[in-house]
């Protein structure tokens, strides 16, 4: 195991947090924190959408309406990445648990396995319009994470990009804290 200041490298895969926007990630699939009717409005999915184009949301609700806790894959559009994968956290009461943000996180990371994909960037699940506590969705989705890759055979880059300095340092700190359990 090798710990890197943003991140952590293990059995040749690697978790990091990145400070940025999601929408300009170079992996080949980014993580849309959708609701289940998969339509892209505000936060994470209005900036997807505005960047990558409007088939990216075209797409996702031809497979839609989804069980809440599942994902589906979808092309990029004009993005940097390859697909976006659209984890429906919430329904549309737009209200989200520990629970759902396990689900979606394992659900994200299954789609890039069953896709054969190396690397995918996620969002902060749930903590912008579900009003999920920031600490809480860091230490469920990192741990998921970490869980996920001990078994995974595609999938070898996991990252979290979080948009402002505080949230970032909270993943960051929550990464560093979870080490011991790889």
């Amino acid at each position: 195991m090798v710990e890197i200041s943003n991140g952590l490298e293990f059995n040749g895969k690697f978790i990091y947090c990145r400070q940025g926007d999601i929408t300009d990630s170079e992996v080949e699939a980014i993580v849309n924190a959708a609701n289940n009717h998969l339509w892209m409005g505000a936060g994470v999915a209005g900036a997807i959408k505005r960047k990558g184009g409007k088939s990216i949301e075209d797409e996702a609700m031809k497979k839609g309406p989804i069980q809440v806790g599942r994902a589906v894959i979808t092309g990029a559009g004009k993005l940097k990445a390859k697909y976006v994968i659209h984890a429906a956290v919430m329904g549309q009461d737009l209200l989200t648990n520990e629970e759902l943000i396990i689900m979606a996180t394992r659900s994200s990371l299954e789609q890039a396995e069953k896709s054969r994909l190396k690397s995918i960037d996620f969002p902060a699940l749930g903590t912008g319009v579900g009003g999920f506590p920031i600490d809480k969705c860091a230490e469920l989705m990192i741990a998921e994470a970490m869980s996920f890759l001990k078994s995974s055979t595609h999938l070898k880059k996991v990252g979290f990009v979080l948009f402002d300095e505080a949230s970032y340092r909270i993943f960051v700190k929550t990464l560093k804290k979870m080490r011991g359990l790889v």
